[in-house]
């Protein structure tokens, strides 16, 4: 440790004995403690180390352009708010909770009642270190009344929430809880003492006297927040950073190196800008086949982020297949290398997306880092992360268990369990990186658009969130496939991520022109409404690139098509099941491999039984959401294996074969039919499951489809056609609304009726965007006899939306502040815990709050088991009942979750449920060793795989999933 760097032992000598007996940490099972100015030393030297190899120079800069010093000066604030923040815990009303600690510290002259105080719940120690520091800051400094609170408010916010002004109030009232007024005098100077001791070991002492004239931005006091809550973490941790008697006995130096490197923390990745002309890098980074050329949308994207004068908003439309996420990765090196990011985050709309997403990003890492890159943390966030084989994979490269600090200065390291020699370079779900509040702090992350839209929501340990993605570079895929309930998040959320300069890539096949100004404006600063940005919603072209610079221009260019074309020719089909069969029938006289897509999973399983009836269930296959977890891999699996692209399939079905599925055939499997049939949906949606229609050239001019087939076509059904306007099924306007659909009609009914330009036929890519700008757009649009019910629709939409939209509001953190304005009540009245669960997605998704349950099967015995069809020998195992099964079969169980249906989301009938399902419980399987398990509900199917809850007769199949059926 160079000798200008803060040495709190040199300092701790001159402690009086009556602070040297302060405590911080104790141990009832060891009986072994730690004194306060030893945590305090402990956890400002592991924020230096935290700044010095972990922060990315990203965060850096936010909090070093709020002081004069620049980055030395922010450096040795943000070590010192570290040293200082458990000030609080030199009171009376946390010292007097061990009684041993407490007479040692009464036989110092620090006196304190007996017992714990009643009322010491009014003084958290991380408020009352706030106020011990404020007053601090005004008597020693004579700062300002008010100026102290933006620093302090680190100190209050420690553990989570920062203080709100009703509770400093409170506290202000009850004095003899900071200092007992027999002995207050000296309770004051011990806890000046130590604060000197914190000020004279980090050498602050000569920045507090301006530090008062200087306004923290509030992305600065969140980042500084977060920065003290790690520093303490690790602090914290026993293992690390042993207790006394062992700790009395350790030289500082030693006692911090060895619990760093114990740590082991991945330093961040620190990008070098490609400089390859685009055709070279894209051919080498991502391995394209020598056939391949780069695309005109990811050769210009890459350019536009080296053009910008500063990393910012980059927005990238383009239709499905234009290779949009390799464009977004290529600009994350180049930003990242700019900005000083320290890593990437992408989000995806759902887990299935985040699974695909995962393995994609992993192949980039792995060409990225060579040997000489060191270790490098990744992470998948979602709450099924554990089921991910790759990810599970990565964990176990990561694991480690912990050998303790030795007192004397020997090694104290975490160490791989196999003991392995294992190369320099690599992936790791690091340890410590794991959980739901540390997870995204890795360097990679995948996730759920929830995990970036928790971002924007009232919870504890919020600034945990911020520092992690304000360090990174953020992808936002799928961005159009979010409502205004959700969009209202993403909308604060991007305000956030501009106003820590956070470079984001926002990717879209079909994105409405007034939805991109919006998401400009947020991340710019501005209201939507601003005419600087009215280019940005009247921007021609497709595909096309957004740029927006921190404080800079706001830039539209479209680009060039990749030249390939696909025309569908568009047709009316009537919602009947007869006349879908004997089109299908026609249409498949010579093979052939369709893709039908209902808008409900109970349209979905009606239409299969239906042609199962017709074509022969070996011919029929069927996909959607309400499989088990495994299931829907191994289905997944299956799709991508017979209908995924040329080359990497094997066993593509000569026909007939139909796949009828839901929504979960729109997005994140590359998958390639010959005809679709769809219902009426959002135009954006209908596009997107245009895109698996003659998705890949199979032999030039599609000569390996069926003759029949070389020409696409996608049927749309799901409405009655004979009213004006169509009228949609009942199941497709309960999960859309009427007027997406009604809209959608209207802009399709040219090329319905043959009256556009084409006639029937819609050139993709040429007609996605136009096609969505008018859908979405707020002219007129269908014949003059739909528009007073299309009128009508929008006025219960407007009335939605504006619903949606109060209700985002209620727990969404507030724009972000002026500079100097402290974080207090920042998340106030929240919602405590924010996490991938159940009720935690609910948080920031509008609708219904679903229910997941585990599935086991009780056989006629009465014995429960696995699944019997599950294979890998995992189906048909007995599983214990008086104790917890063992890990291996917990986990079976745990990867045969299962999402109820909309029937069961409705109040009376969710709690009815719960209360039959908790009814059932098995209280062997509760308990806390039985992670995989505890807390979970079960559902018992018996032998013939049927069950039945809340009013509703349950039946699941391996094929078809689960199906309900009213029974009271």
């Amino acid at each position: 440790m160079p000798d200008e760097e803060p040495s709190f032992h040199v300092h701790a000598e001159r402690l009086s004995a009556a602070a040297r007996t302060v405590w911080a940490k104790y141990d009832r099972s060891t009986d072994g403690w730690l004194p306060l100015w030893r945590h305090m030393a402990d956890s400002g030297a592991v924020a230096r180390l935290l700044w010095d190899r972990w922060l990315p120079p990203q965060v850096h800069r936010v909090i070093a352009e709020c002081l004069p010093g620049g980055e030395e000066e922010a450096r040795r604030l943000a070590i010192w708010l570290a040293a200082t923040h458990d000030i609080g815990k030199a009171t009376p009303a946390f010292a007097c909770q061990v009684e041993p600690l407490a007479a040692r510290m009464r036989d110092a002259g620090l006196d304190m009642p007996p017992a714990r105080m009643q009322d010491r719940k009014q003084a958290p120690h991380a408020l009352a270190g706030q106020v011990l520091l404020q007053q601090w800051l005004e008597e020693r400094y004579c700062w300002p009344r008010r100026a102290p609170i933006q620093f302090a408010i680190m100190v209050g916010g420690h553990h989570g929430v920062p203080p709100a002004a009703t509770d400093i109030h409170h506290l202000a009232m009850r004095e003899h809880l900071l200092r007992t007024p027999d002995c207050a005098a000296l309770w004051k100077r011990v806890q000046w003492e130590i604060l000197d001791f914190c000020a004279d070991a980090c050498g602050v002492r000569g920045h507090l006297s301006h530090w008062h004239e200087v306004k923290l931005s509030q992305p600065a006091q969140v980042l500084l927040t977060a920065l003290v809550i790690v520093a303490d973490w690790i602090a914290s941790n026993s293992d690390l950073f042993p207790y006394f008697p062992d700790a009395a006995r350790q030289d500082e130096r030693e006692r911090v190196a060895a619990a760093w490197r114990g740590l082991n923390l991945p330093e961040p990745w620190r990008a070098r800008e490609p400089t390859e002309e685009p055709a070279r890098f894209f051919t080498s980074r991502f391995r394209l086949p020598p056939q391949a050329r780069v695309r005109p949308v990811q050769a210009r994207a890459l350019e536009a982020a080296r053009s910008m004068s500063s990393p910012g908003l980059m927005i990238i439309e383009a239709p499905m297949g234009e290779g949009k996420t390799e464009a977004a990765l290529a600009v994350a090196e180049v930003f990242a290398a700019r900005s000083g990011a320290g890593g990437c985050f992408v989000a995806l709309p759902t887990m299935a997306t985040g699974n695909a997403m995962f393995s994609r990003v992993l192949r980039w890492l792995r060409r990225l880092f060579t040997g000489r890159d060191g270790a490098h943390s990744v992470f998948l966030a979602h709450s099924k992360a554990v089921l991910n084989e790759e990810f599970t994979g990565l964990v176990r490269a990561g694991r480690r268990a912990v050998r303790g600090v030795d007192a004397d200065g020997g090694a104290g390291e975490w160490r791989h369990r196999e003991d392995l020699r294992r190369p320099s370079a690599e992936l790791v779900a690091h340890q410590w990186l794991l959980g739901r509040k540390k997870g995204v702090l890795a360097s990679f992350v995948v996730g759920t658009i929830d995990q970036l839209l928790f971002m924007g929501l009232k919870s504890r340990h919020l600034a945990l969130r911020h520092l992690a993605l304000a360090g990174k570079v953020v992808v936002i895929d799928e961005a159009h496939a979010y409502d205004a309930y959700m969009n209202s998040y993403l909308d604060r959320v991007l305000s956030w991520l501009g106003a820590y300069r956070v470079p984001v890539v926002v990717l879209s096949a079909t994105l409405p022109a007034a939805r991109r100004r919006e998401l400009a404006a947020a991340y710019a600063g501005a209201r939507p409404d601003d005419a600087a940005l009215a280019h940005v919603a009247q921007a021609a072209g497709y595909p096309l690139i957004t740029t927006v610079e921190p404080g800079g221009p706001v830039k539209t260019e479209p680009v060039a098509a990749s030249g390939r074309e696909v025309e569908v020719r568009l047709e009316r089909l009537a919602d009947d099941l007869i006349v879908l069969g004997d089109r299908l029938e026609a249409e498949l006289a010579e093979g052939g491999c369709a893709l039908v897509v209902r808008n409900t999973v109970d349209r979905v399983l009606e239409t299969a039984a239906y042609l199962r009836k017709r074509f022969g269930s070996e011919n029929v296959t069927v996909a959607h959401s309400r499989f088990l977890d495994l299931d829907r891999a191994a289905k997944d699996a299956d799709l991508l294996r017979r209908f995924g692209p040329p080359g990497e399939s094997a066993g593509r079905p000569a026909g007939p074969h139909i796949v009828v599925a839901s929504q979960v055939a729109e997005q994140s499997l590359d998958i390639d039919f010959d005809l679709l049939v769809s219902d009426l949906c959002p135009v954006d949606l209908l596009l997107q499951r245009m895109g698996r229609l003659h998705r890949h050239e199979r032999g030039a001019g599609q000569s390996e489809r069926p003759p029949r087939l070389r020409t696409a076509r996608c049927l749309i059904t799901g409405a009655d056609w004979s009213a004006a306007p169509p009228e949609p099924v009942p199941g497709s306007v309960r999960v859309y609304r009427r007027y997406a659909l009604l809209r959608s009609a209207a802009v399709l009914e040219p090329y319905l009726s043959g009256t556009a330009e084409t006639g029937h036929t819609v050139r993709l890519p040429h007609d996605i965007s136009p096609l969505i700008q008018r859908a979405y757009g707020p002219d007129e649009v269908g014949p003059a006899e739909w528009q007073e019910a299309i009128a009508a629709a929008h006025r219960e939409e407007d009335a939605h939306r504006e619903s949606q939209r109060r209700n985002a509001a209620a727990f969404q953190i507030a724009p972000v502040g002026r500079p100097g304005s402290p974080l207090l009540g920042w998340v106030e009245a929240g919602v405590g815990d924010a996490d991938d669960t159940r009720s935690g997605r609910a948080q920031v998704r509008d609708g219904r709050e679903s229910l997941e349950v585990l599935v086991v099967q009780r056989r006629a015995d009465g014995t429960l088991a696995t699944v019997p069809w599950l294979g890998e020998g995992r189906g048909g195992l007995e599983l214990p009942t008086e104790t917890a099964p063992e890990p291996r079969l917990a986990r079976i169980v745990s990867a045969c979750a299962l999402r109820l249906p909309h029937h069961f989301s409705y109040p009376e009938t969710l709690a009815r449920a719960i209360d039959e399902l908790e009814a059932l419980c098995i209280p062997a399987w509760q308990s806390a060793e039985c992670h995989w398990l505890a807390g979970e509900l079960i559902l018992m199917l018996d032998e013939n795989c049927r069950s039945r809850l809340a009013g509703y007769e349950l039946h699941y199949t391996p094929d078809d999933g689960l199906e309900v059926i009213r029974v009271e």
